[in-house]
This record gives C-alpha cells, sequence and structure tokens, in this order.
C-alpha cells in the first residue's frame, strides 16, 4: 500500500483536487484513471527524456510504468488558474530511490478535467 502524504492547501478547489487524484494515480499505477482523464490529442514532455504525442502513446507509456509503483508519495503543492495547474513532490520508490518532480498541466477548458499538455521536470533526488 502506498503512503501518501499530501499538503491540505491541495485540495481547496475541484483543480487542484483532481490534481491531487492524477498525482496519486501516476504513483500508485492507476492507468486507468490516467488514460481516462487525458485529451486524444494528450503532448506529454517528459524533459530529458522523451515526448510523447496521443492518447494511445500516453496510454501505452503508463503501461510501461505500471512496475515503478512508489511506496510513498508527498505532494507538496498544487497551484490552479483557469485551465493551467502545476503540481510538485516527491515520490520514494520501493527500491529507496527518491524523485522530485514538478509538473505542468494545461486542460482543454477551465471547467473540464481533460489534460490536453503535461509538461513533466523529474530528477532523481536520492
Amino acid at each position: 500500500m502506498t503512503k501518501v502524504i499530501v499538503d491540505p492547501s491541495c485540495g481547496n478547489s475541484p483543480k487542484a483536487a483532481f490534481v491531487r487524484d492524477f498525482n496519486i494515480a501516476f504513483g500508485t499505477a492507476d492507468t486507468d484513471f490516467l488514460v481516462q482523464h487525458v485529451a486524444n490529442d494528450i503532448i506529454w514532455t517528459i524533459y530529458g527524456d522523451k515526448v510523447i504525442e496521443g492518447k494511445e502513446a500516453f496510454k501505452k507509456a503508463v503501461e510501461e510504468m505500471k512496475d515503478y509503483v512508489a511506496e510513498e508519495i508527498e505532494i507538496a503543492s498544487i497551484v490552479t488558474h483557469g485551465k493551467a495547474a502545476a503540481s510538485n513532490g516527491e515520490m520514494l520508490m520501493k527500491d529507496g530511490s527518491r524523485y522530485a518532480y514538478c509538473d505542468m498541466y494545461e486542460f482543454v477548458s477551465p471547467g473540464k478535467h481533460i489534460i490536453r499538455t503535461l509538461k513533466s521536470y523529474v530528477i532523481k533526488a536520492s
């Protein structure tokens, strides 16, 4: 079972609560939730690694991550405004490695929880 630590302010709006849940889905390899909430023309840029374009490519990428379930997820902050959002935190993996991340989201519209672009910055912290 993954331990989740979330700053209390990270659920102070429906969009922030969604971003919180999306981050938890990444850490727990909930691929169905992730794929359900991206646009067909999603563009996911993982800086320093690759660019993933389209829902099918996104689905393949997150399914490949199923073996990398986090032991602990810490979500430090979430900021939302209009159709944009950002989150940052750390994930402790089962092998003891720790990764710090910052994700930048653009939604299809301010009122929808469907992600059009995702820009991820991930560094190995230990």
